[in-house]
């Protein structure tokens, strides 16, 4: 075990990444804990205020993540800095993550609909840099040999397709294929070979005035959002706690 150690992630300098994706990954369970805690009224916690203004725990995670980032920068990777310094940054980028839906609409939606997408956004980082962590570099570069390695031709060529493929898949709506297609390039040859989602600018370029494979789309993006909707959901539930019920709205009321 410790030779594999070692070998795998001391030699390489990969034990910052290691301690960043620790920190980060517990920094988001033990904030959903906390929160939920709140949320439910149970416990000792509570929200933070100062002077009447609720400070969300994303303003903690900015001043860690520019802290550890820096200190990552200026610290040598095999030494105690640069350890410290990954799992401040880790710890920071995990409840800046964890409330990403509340960056992205401007508005406090930790508890609604949208606040879905922290929980995606989390999970779709941890995912990457576990894979960064198991070896795999962004473009498949990983997959050339030594020998092509050396060949600054192959190394472009590989990187320019691999990308290609990626911002194919991602022009046919399919984000979480593109990005993980990024680190693993099969993934984004499935993506792009694939038929697009209805409304996707590539549906909207080259479906225009084809029908059939439009609602060809249609119906495979309805099977898919079918059968996948419900499990994403009750794990997103699971995971980060079901968000408030959508207020009813009677007719005639704004």
């Amino acid at each position: 075990m410790g030779h594999w150690w070692d070998r795998n992630i001391v030699e390489p300098g990969k034990l910052p990444l290691l301690l960043a994706l620790a920190a980060f990954v517990l920094a988001f369970l033990v904030t959903r804990v906390i929160t939920r805690l709140i949320r439910a009224g149970k416990g000792p916690f509570g929200n933070v205020r100062a002077g009447g203004l609720h400070i969300h725990h994303v303003v903690p995670g900015v001043v860690l993540t520019v802290i550890g980032g820096f200190g990552a920068v200026a610290s040598d990777r095999h030494g105690v800095g640069g350890a410290v310094s990954a799992v401040l940054f880790g710890l920071g980028a995990g409840l800046v993550l964890d409330e990403f839906a509340l960056i992205l609409h401007l508005d406090d939606v930790y508890w609604s609909e949208e606040g879905r997408k922290s929980v995606e956004v989390v999970v779709l980082t941890a995912a990457l840099v576990g894979l960064l962590l198991a070896g795999f570099a962004p473009f498949g570069v990983n997959d050339l040999s030594q020998q092509e390695l050396q060949d600054r031709g192959t190394v472009i060529a590989s990187i320019a397709g691999n990308f290609l493929l990626s911002l194919i898949a991602l022009s046919k709506g399919k984000g979480r294929t593109a990005v993980f297609g990024v680190i693993v390039p099969l993934v984004a040859l499935v993506g792009a070979v694939r038929l697009a989602r209805p409304g996707s600018p590539w549906a909207r370029r080259f479906y225009g005035r084809r029908p059939r494979a439009r609602a060809k789309a249609a119906l495979r993006a309805y099977r898919h959002d079918r059968r996948w909707a419900g499990p994403r959901r009750a794990l997103q539930d699971w995971i980060g706690g079901r968000p408030d019920p959508r207020p009813v709205r009677l007719p005639g009321r704004r």
